[in-house]
C-alpha cells in the first residue's frame, strides 16, 4: 500500500476520535450534572427556577458567579440570617459540596444550561424612570446592557427574574445581605440599595427587563 494511502487510512479515525473528544462533555461537567440532582428539587432540572419555592432561575449564569455565590453560602457569608429563609436552605447544599472541585463542577453545569425562557414583567414599574436610575447607579458595574462584569464581580442582571432582583435589593437595603465584612461586592450593593425607594427598585428592574 502506498505511504500516502496508509496515512489517509489512519488520519480519518484519528480525526473522528479528536472531534468526538472535543464535543463530548468534560469529566468535570459530567460530575456537575450528577451533583446538580440536589439542586433540581428547587431550581428545576433545567435550572429555570421556581418562584413558589423562592428559587431563582440560575440557568446560563456565568460559572464564575455561581462559584462565588456557592462559596459565600458555604463559608457563611450568605445564608445565615434568619430573615433569609431561602438563603438558609441554600447553605447546607453548598456545604455538602465538600469534595475538591465540587463547586466548580456544579457551576460549570449550571453555566451550560440554556437560560431561554418566557419572562413576564410582573412589577408595575416605570421603565423610563428606571433607565435614569440604572444608568446613574448600576451601569458602572453591571454594564450598559446589564450583561455583567466578571472583574467587578457584577452578575448579568438580564438573566435574573424580576421578583428575585426585587427581593435581593430589599435584602441589601435592610442588611439581610451585604453586611458581612468579607462580602466586598455585597457591601457596595447595600450602599446603592439604601439610596433606592421601593418604587425606584421596581422602576430599575422594569427597565432591566426591557434589555433582555
Amino acid at each position: 500500500m502506498p505511504l500516502g494511502s496508509r496515512k489517509a487510512r489512519y488520519a480519518l479515525p484519528l480525526l473522528i476520535w479528536s472531534l468526538v473528544g472535543c464535543w463530548g462533555p468534560s469529566p468535570n461537567l459530567s460530575r456537575g450534572e450528577v451533583l446538580f440532582d440536589t439542586c433540581r428539587l428547587c431550581h428545576g432540572s433545567d435550572g429555570l427556577g421556581n418562584p413558589g419555592l423562592q428559587a431563582p432561575a440560575i440557568a446560563g449564569l456565568p460559572q464564575w458567579y455561581i462559584e462565588g455565590q456557592l462559596e459565600k453560602f458555604r463559608t457563611g457569608i450568605r445564608g445565615v440570617r434568619l430573615e433569609d429563609a431561602p438563603g438558609m436552605l441554600m447553605r447546607p447544599s453548598a456545604v455538602a459540596l465538600g469534595e475538591e472541585r465540587d463547586i466548580e463542577a456544579v457551576a460549570e453545569h449550571v453555566a451550560s444550561l440554556s437560560p431561554d425562557r418566557a419572562v413576564s414583567v410582573v412589577l408595575e414599574g416605570q421603565a423610563e424612570a428606571g433607565a435614569a436610575t440604572y444608568n446613574g447607579v448600576c451601569s458602572a458595574c453591571h454594564g450598559p446592557n446589564a450583561n455583567g462584569n466578571e472583574v467587578l464581580g457584577a452578575p448579568p442582571l438580564v438573566l435574573l427574574d424580576a421578583w428575585y432582583m426585587l427581593t435581593q435589593l430589599r435584602n441589601f437595603k435592610t442588611g439581610i445581605r451585604g453586611s458581612h465584612p468579607r462580602d466586598t461586592w455585597g457591601m457596595t450593593m447595600k450602599i446603592n440599595a439604601e439610596a433606592l425607594s421601593d418604587d425606584d427598585m421596581k422602576d430599575v428592574i422594569t427597565y432591566i427587563s426591557t434589555l433582555r
